[in-house]
């Protein structure tokens, strides 16, 4: 599990600044539409398995209310000689955290709590959390209160000062004691485990991409009662059709789960330990339903997770989310005063919503991803991908296994559904 939080809170290469708030995607002006082509995108996949980034890819694109691009590459598993395929499974990583931020929004919706709410009024073990402030002359940590409590807000925009297990400093040394997310845990252990690891900074004052998720989680079983999986299976994936989306996955399905490689120090790809590809999923030793992590889904499930991102919290006839909502938390929610934002910036020009990057400006360089200001979008430890483009029509999902993450399969298949010069619209 530490080499998992590691690999989910190491950068990736820098492409462009952090800006600074930008008004919502309502208000920006439409640039020319983009026009979906299927010979560039299968190019696209079939260049990440002949280039030996990956051993296999999948992308589904849907643009305008249909259908505009399904494609696969390469195979799911090498070793066995399976094609990758439409209804190939997959570990998603991080891609479960916008999940995890609808459940708990559908709460805030019902008024069951405010987002400037503090946490510990739901949470009490939050209540005496305190600040890592350095070393004194012997070299012990300094602790200190916090200039603040923790407020729900920070847990959905990763400014509460929560670590992810990375660093020998006393938060380091904290987790590394406590393992907060050690999957014999459930979600309350979890958090009482998680509340006596020092914070990173003071709530607010900086982005620092953390368990937070996992907090929210928790957050949604204390509100409910109800265990984190079975709500969310209950309020999402079965009014959305999302069948085989899941944290525990029956064995039956993991003949159909894609290997995952590895590609250490830049070598080539290898298959990853069994362990690494069974243990959030496929263990039935594992207690914790982790809110950052650990789905397994499909283009087609998630893609209707998707869908109703774009169509402002409604898939047909049903409804998870109200408009309203939906664009609160695809909204720039970071501060300009929070300049300190440890690698967001290298997700493009933009900023942070709740549980989404949000882009609030065009690309700025080259070798920046594609996009449209107004788009939202979040990816997962083993280079998966999904973004939300309302001002084109657009939703994507991308699905591949290798690690450590490798941005430059996200820039090449933007760069195959947008074209290599594609700006955007311009903000008024």
């Amino acid at each position: 599990m530490k080499t998992l939080l590691l690999s989910l809170a190491l950068p990736v290469s820098l492409l462009a600044a952090p800006t600074a708030a930008a008004p919502p995607a309502t208000r920006a002006v439409s640039a020319a539409p983009v026009r979906i082509s299927k010979a560039s995108i299968d190019r696209a996949l079939a260049d990440m398995v002949r280039s030996g980034r990956v051993v296999g890819a999948s992308a589904l694109i849907w643009q305008n209310g249909r259908e505009a691009y399904v494609g696969t590459a390469g195979q799911a598993d090498r070793e066995a000689a399976r094609p990758m395929t439409r209804d190939t499974l997959a570990q998603i990583y991080s891609m479960t955290k916008p999940v995890t931020g609808v459940a708990l929004m559908t709460l805030w919706e019902q008024g069951r709590f405010g987002l400037d709410d503090p946490l510990s009024r739901y949470l009490p073990e939050f209540a005496g959390v305190q600040v890592a402030d350095g070393a004194d002359t012997a070299g012990r940590p300094v602790l200190r209160a916090p200039t603040r409590p923790i407020l729900v807000r920070d847990i959905l925009r990763h400014t509460a000062g929560f670590g992810y297990g990375s660093g020998t400093d006393a938060v380091g040394t904290a987790w590394a004691q406590l393992d907060p997310l050690g999957t014999d845990h459930d979600l309350a252990e979890f958090g009482r485990r998680l509340a006596r690891v020092p914070l990173l900074h003071d709530p607010g004052a900086r982005w620092s991409y953390s368990a937070a998720v996992d907090v929210q989680a928790l957050l949604v079983e204390k509100l409910t009662g109800v265990p984190f999986e079975q709500f969310v299976r209950e309020r999402i994936f079965e009014p959305l059709g999302m069948r085989e989306t899941a944290w525990t996955q029956p064995e039956s399905r993991y003949p159909r789960l894609a290997a995952m490689y590895e590609r250490p120090g830049g070598s080539t790809l290898t298959r990853a330990s069994e362990r690494e590809q069974r243990g959030l999923n496929f263990d039935p030793a594992r207690r914790l339903t982790m809110g950052g992590a650990g789905l397994v889904s499909s283009l087609d499930d998630y893609m209707r997770f998707a869908r109703m991102l774009l169509n402002e919290g409604a898939l047909g006839d049903v409804r998870i989310l109200k408009p309203s909502t939906v664009r609160l938390m695809a909204t720039d929610a970071l501060d300009p005063r929070i300049t300190e934002r440890s690698w967001l910036g290298s997700k493009g020009s933009g900023g942070f919503g709740m549980d989404f990057f949000v882009r609030t400006a065009q690309p700025k360089t080259a070798a920046e991803n594609r996009g449209a200001i107004g788009e939202f979008f979040w990816d997962g430890r083993a280079s998966t991908l999904f973004w939300v483009d309302p001002v084109n029509g657009i939703a994507a999902v991308f699905l591949v296994q290798v690690i450590p993450f490798d941005a430059t399969l996200h820039r090449d298949l933007r760069r195959a559904v947008y074209g290599d010069d594609y700006l955007g619209p311009v903000g008024d």
